[in-house]
């Protein structure tokens, strides 16, 4: 994808952080929202805003964006990708994410399945959610711990490859103009 396209893209769904710091149900925060790293893409905000957002989308609630916004201005992270992030869990890939979850959260605990998972029924998920909100819940920690690490530290791999690359290409093209 040519970078002029991604830019085009990221220009079209990222909202102008100007109009963002002036919005009036916004202005409890203050200065908070003038950080330069909130709204710039660099190594490091970027690879906090992995950390936050992916994070945050193994929380099991509702309100995962507007955790994922707090996180990012507490850690100084890209407030846009922080938030965006958490679309991994929607609606659609939130139920073999969390099942995944469990799973993970039961293998942790080194508990067994319940007997009768095979067959799902709204009614004998809350009638089972006894059982079940403690091994989901670690579990979610888990893959929450494990994405944000694995974001961070791939997002910091990815970014000092690319550079490598682009100094290589430099140095080359100094070589041949030499030549």
């Amino acid at each position: 994808m040519p970078k002029e396209l991604i830019k085009k893209l990221i220009d079209k769904f990222i909202p102008d952080p100007d109009v963002i710091k002036r919005h009036k149900s916004l202005q409890f925060l203050g200065d908070k929202l003038h950080q330069p790293n909130l709204w710039h893409l660099n190594r490091r905000s970027v690879s906090m805003a992995f950390a936050v957002g992916l994070f945050c989308a193994w929380i099991p609630t509702p309100t995962q964006m507007a955790i994922a916004a707090a996180g990012a201005i507490y850690f100084r992270a890209n407030l846009p990708l922080s938030v965006g992030l958490v679309w991994i869990t929607n609606p659609i890939t939130m139920p073999p994410l969390f099942y995944f979850a469990y799973k993970a959260g039961l293998w942790f605990m080194n508990r067994p399945a319940l007997a009768d998972e095979s067959e799902f029924s709204l009614s004998g998920m809350f009638s089972g959610l006894g059982d079940v909100w403690q091994p989901f819940l670690v579990g979610c920690l888990i893959m929450g711990i494990l994405s944000s690490v694995a974001g961070y530290f791939g997002i910091q791999y990815y970014w000092q490859q690319h550079i490598t690359k682009k100094w290589e290409e430099r140095k080359e093209k100094r070589l041949k103009a030499k030549d």
